[in-house]
């Protein structure tokens, strides 16, 4: 059996090479110099920490080069870096760092004051401390660590959509290996410049960005943020030609206005995951590139492929081993049936969990957390929370989170189906389903919707009436019309906020029909 690779490896292959390593804003680094920062950052973290503790260091910057040098001083030295996200404030931010036994945070002064209750010591980058302490370490060698790929690298929260986020283990191989196959995959070479604007602190940039790119000693470019107007004009600037991203920035990047000499740019692929399918072929069109859309998580247990053949809606293929298990049988769902119109007729019986039936995968656990981790590993098996339906050909259909199940009149529904038949309407930019009580018993379906203009309850009313696909007892009883999302910082809606509100039009308008009715009034 092949030695699973570590990241300490693929940085020592790069110690002497000249090739771009590291692009930003107007400044450079080879990939030789970025192994000497990272050394550099390694030593430094040696010096603070305690030996008798965790090597744990709370990272909590925008995409700067510091932060690819942290993550490539831990790899190198055997230390932990824990992504610390912007969006957490106060208590809940405190809390992170100590249930992730970080030691020091190392952060910058825009952010230094989301950690006033944070009770270790922070380091903003632009201190002297710190300046000091880079110039002690100057002349650093490679650390001498025994690293392997089964210790830790990094600690990534999940987005916490569903309830409070998990520190989820990320090993060395965890980074190294999916990075050398996708850099295979997609034949990235130093050639290739990878754009990553995604937050470093989450597992898309890291395993989809950085790992591939190191890997294939290609260049990264890195953008502090993710900015939809300054996308195109930094694969322009930089030559990229690689990026990837997670959730709704290919939306964001198609509400730029178009112009003609759009598809005049180096970008040959972009890779990803949650985008709709309409904006997956609209992108590609528009800017000349083809755009790969995978299923993943932070944990990156279960593994679903899409294949050129996959059917319209699917999610696609999934690899030997996942299946949609009933969570009360912990069998095999039925396959889905569909009417001649395409709505699917046994949505009750075919729905169930993205189960990976072989193992783990590739999850290593939550930090500190084995209630969620029994949660996960039931019967030997990785649970991952997801609804979904499988036809007869093996393709399965994303239905949804396990808290995104809806009973309406007595029949489940999943809001997955309901936001894709939506999202068909070409005014409609952005689609959340979800659930709110119903006066009696049961749920009624909301939505929250992102609109152009041109979109009224008549013209929703007369579009949903031709959706033959669509379940009576799935047309939206509220249409809440909002100019944005709640969103964490990967881009990931936050249902539950909105549906603690309830039926309200908050920054929005709402428009309501009857409960037996088709007509929208708002």
């Amino acid at each position: 059996m092949t030695a699973m690779p570590t990241v300490r490896e693929q940085l020592l292959a790069r110690v002497d090479d000249d090739n771009r390593g590291l692009l930003f804003e107007h400044a450079a680094w080879t990939w030789a110099e970025v192994v000497q920062e990272s050394c550099v950052r390694s030593a430094l973290l040696g010096g603070m920490l305690d030996p008798e503790r965790p090597p744990h260091v709370g990272v909590l910057l925008e995409n700067v080069p510091d932060f690819a040098f942290l993550l490539g001083g831990a790899a190198l030295g055997g230390q932990v870096v824990v992504g610390l996200n912007p969006t957490r404030r106060g208590a809940a931010l405190a809390a992170d760092v100590r249930r992730a036994d970080v030691q020091v945070v190392v952060t910058d002064c825009v952010h230094a004051d989301l950690l006033s209750d944070v009770d270790v010591p922070v380091i903003p980058i632009e201190s002297p401390d710190w300046t000091d302490l880079v110039a002690e370490h100057r002349a650093a060698g490679v650390p001498g660590a025994d690293v392997g790929p089964d210790d830790l690298l990094m600690l990534i929260f999940t987005s916490g959509t569903s309830g409070e986020p998990k520190a989820v283990n990320v090993t060395q191989a965890k980074v190294a290996h999916p990075g050398q196959f996708l850099s295979e995959r997609f034949g990235l070479g130093p050639a290739d410049v990878a754009y990553l604007s995604m937050p470093m602190f989450h597992s898309n940039a890291i395993m989809a960005g950085w790992g591939p790119a190191l890997a294939a000693g290609a260049t990264i470019a890195l953008a502090p943020k993710f900015s939809a107007s300054g996308f195109l004009p930094d694969v322009r600037r930089y030559g990229a030609t690689y990026a990837n991203y997670v959730g709704k920035p290919l939306t964001y990047v198609m509400a730029t206005p178009e112009r003609p000499d759009d598809a005049e740019n180096p970008l040959r692929l972009v890779f990803g995951n949650e985008a709709n399918e309409r904006d997956i072929e609209a992108f590609g069109r528009r800017f000349g590139c083809v755009v790969v859309d995978s299923y993943s998580s932070t944990e990156n247990a279960v593994i679903v492929q899409r294949v050129p053949e996959m059917p319209p809606g699917a999610l696609g293929r999934p690899l030997e081993g996942v299946k949609v298990l009933d969570p009360e049988t912990v069998l095999e769902t039925p396959d889905a049936e569909f009417d001649p119109s395409g709505r699917l007729v046994n949505a009750e019986a075919a729905t169930g969990e993205l189960v990976n039936t072989a193992g783990a995968g590739a999850f290593a656990g939550y930090y500190k957390d084995p209630d969620a981790e029994a949660d996960r590993m039931r019967g030997g098996m990785y649970w991952s929370g997801d609804l979904a339906y499988r036809d007869a050909d093996g393709f399965v259909y994303f239905a949804g989170r396990t808290a995104d199940w809806l009973r309406v009149d007595g029949e489940n529904l999943g809001a997955a189906p309901i936001e894709r038949i939506l999202l068909r309407h070409p005014a409609i930019d952005e689609a959340a389903v979800y659930a709110v009580p119903d006066e009696s018993v049961g749920d009624q379906v909301m939505a929250a919707l992102v609109v152009r203009s041109g979109l009224n309850p008549a013209g929703l009313e007369s579009f949903l009436a031709e959706q033959a696909d669509l379940s009576p007892k799935a047309w939206p009883r509220y249409v809440r019309v909002v100019d944005t999302l709640p969103r964490t910082a990967t881009n990931k809606v936050l249902k539950r906020a909105l549906a603690a509100e309830g039926p309200v039009a908050g920054d929005g308008v709402l428009w309501t029909r009857e409960p037996r009715g088709t007509s929208y009034s708002g």
